[in-house]
């Protein structure tokens, strides 16, 4: 796990090969945007020959035009793990997207369906008080959810106070009483720079990097289809709403790229609080040798569960 840009990828592979005589592992991706086809540059998705050589799950398993969602991503996971330790192999989770993460490891509690009516009294209400009165609002009945939803996120705030009208109950406290969860030992791994401008440094060399890759293009593509709109959550993820903005004509280069790295940056500070909330976690920090560390607790894991040999 670990904020955006933290170079959780990398060190994936290289636990990967430096466990392959002890243990075969597979890599399994825990990532809103990798799931989507054709959203490659802008989601810094591992490259096709990267793959080929260490392949990972639920990347590229539906179009942009879909919905993918946290209970969907659950049961998929679920099953690939299955799959994954049935041959022998020890699945790796790697990935950001840290309500798949709890999803996964703690489960789904059954949330109240989506009502047309009250969603529609919903956007009424947001087209009166504006997206900030609306997470004002969800921040006055469920603090804990407005502090890990963006102001500027409508759809997710929405959902909030859309189960909170239904429910009578905040999300978060309907996520505490969560049903069955892994099943399964799990080993937290957190892939984090010490310093938070390293981090910063890192995500503006990253996106500049994607600008130079063609990320642009790869947008104006997306664009053309036809069939897809700056509201569907694969279009809000961050970069590719800033970038659609830009195309569009409401901003120009400059500031594309000012509103896509403050975005990412609030991203990695959203990231970092759930990191923080979430139990029995192992930093791995980039002056700490992160690949001794994580091969040291990963052998010893191994051991703890009859799984294999310590050395």
């Amino acid at each position: 796990m670990g904020p955006t840009a933290a170079g959780k990828t990398d060190l994936a592979v290289a636990l990967v090969d430096a466990l392959a005589p002890q243990q075969a592992c597979e890599i399994l991706s825990v990532d809103s945007a990798l799931v989507y086809r054709g959203m490659d540059i802008g989601t810094a998705k591992p490259s096709p020959a990267l793959r080929a050589q260490y392949p990972h799950r639920l990347v590229d398993i539906c179009d942009p035009a879909e919905a993918y969602s946290a209970a969907r991503f659950r049961a998929d996971a679920l099953a690939a793990i299955a799959e994954i330790r049935a041959r022998g192999a020890l699945p790796l989770l790697v990935g950001g997207t840290m309500l798949y993460f709890r999803a996964l490891l703690r489960g789904l509690s059954p949330l109240p369906q989506a009502d047309a009516a009250l969603r529609a009294r919903l956007e009424a209400e947001t087209a009166a008080r504006g997206i900030a009165g609306m997470h004002r609002w969800l921040a006055d009945v469920d603090p804990v959810s407005a502090a890990r939803i963006h102001p500027n996120d409508p759809q997710r705030v929405q959902r909030a106070l859309e189960v909170y009208l239904a429910s009578g109950r905040p999300m978060s406290a309907l996520w505490q009483a969560a049903g069955q969860g892994l099943g399964v030992p799990a080993l937290k791994l957190v892939r984090s720079p010490r310093e938070r401008s390293v981090l910063h440094r890192r995500i503006e060399t990253r996106f500049d990097a994607m600008l130079a890759a063609g990320f642009l293009d790869e947008v104006r593509g997306l664009m053309r289809r036809g069939d897809l709109a700056p509201e569907l959550p694969s279009m809000r993820a961050v970069g590719y709403r800033q970038a659609w903005a830009h195309l569009a004509g409401d901003c120009d280069a400059r500031e594309m790229r000012r509103r896509a790295l403050a975005a990412t940056r609030q991203l990695a500070k959203r990231q970092y609080t759930w990191l923080r909330s979430e139990p029995d976690c192992q930093w791995l920090w980039d002056d700490a040798a992160p690949l001794e560390q994580a091969l040291g607790l990963v052998r010893r894991g191994l051991v703890r569960h009859g799984l294999g040999a310590a050395s």
